[in-house]
Parts: C-alpha cells; structure tokens; sequence
C-alpha cells in the first residue's frame, strides 16, 4: 500500500510538472492559436485556487481532479510542438523550485459561475413558492 501510495505521489507530481510546462508553452509564440487556448484553459482551471466542482461533494468532487485535470493536459500536451515543450519542461523544473503558481483570473470565472448558479437558484425556488 505505502509504494502504491508513493507512486501516486510522484504521478502527481509530474502532472505538476507537466501543467507547470504547459503554462510556459502557452505564452510561446511557436505554439499554435488552438493549441495555446486550450493549454490556457488548462491550466488556469489546474492552477485555479477554486474547483469547478467543490472537493467537498462526494466523488464528483475528486473527479475533476483525477481526470478532467489529467485528460485536459494529456490533449494540450499533444497539440505543442515537441521542441518548444521540451524546452518549456526544462523551464519547468527550473522554476517549480521557486513554488507553484496560481491563476486568480480562473478563481474569479469559478466564483463568478458559483454566484450565478446561486442567483439562478434563488430565482427558481422564489418562483416556485411564490405560484
């Protein structure tokens, strides 16, 4: 149990790494418009303070975290030419010793999306119980 344990560790670390190489790949001009958009996309909800879907909430809450985060860089990584993310992982590695980063643009879209669901839910049981 402890080495599976342990091998999960270090898989989260490299998708660490690998976000981290993504971030630095999508501000890279060699990198297509396409591929630059969706690897932005990303990583602002991969370094987002916030999850689209709260950890609290019983398994769908870990579910964003265990396979949109992973399935999303997978793709990015796909789309960016090999030499400009190799360069960008060296970069990466580099710069993950200084700390991780984070995106407050995507909290703030996560919070704004939070409050309109709320507000549009107000807004439904007022209806409701007002009929």
């Amino acid at each position: 149990m402890a080495q599976r344990l342990e091998k999960w560790k270090q898989q989260a670390r490299h998708l660490k790494a690998e976000v981290y190489a993504l971030y630095l790949a999508y501000k890279d001009p060699r990198v297509p418009w396409h591929a630059r958009i969706f690897a932005a996309c990303v990583v602002g909800y991969a370094f987002s303070p916030i999850d689209l879907i709260p950890d609290f909430i019983p398994v769908l809450g870990y579910l964003d975290d265990l396979i949109l985060v992973p399935l999303g860089a997978a793709l990015a990584l796909r789309m960016i030419p090999a030499e400009v993310l190799a360069e960008c992982r060296v970069r990466a590695q580099e710069m993950m010793q200084q700390g991780k980063p984070v995106n407050k643009a995507a909290a703030v879209v996560i919070i704004v999306i939070w409050l309109a669901l709320a507000a549009g839910g107000v807004v439904l049981a007022l209806r409701l119980f007002k009929s």
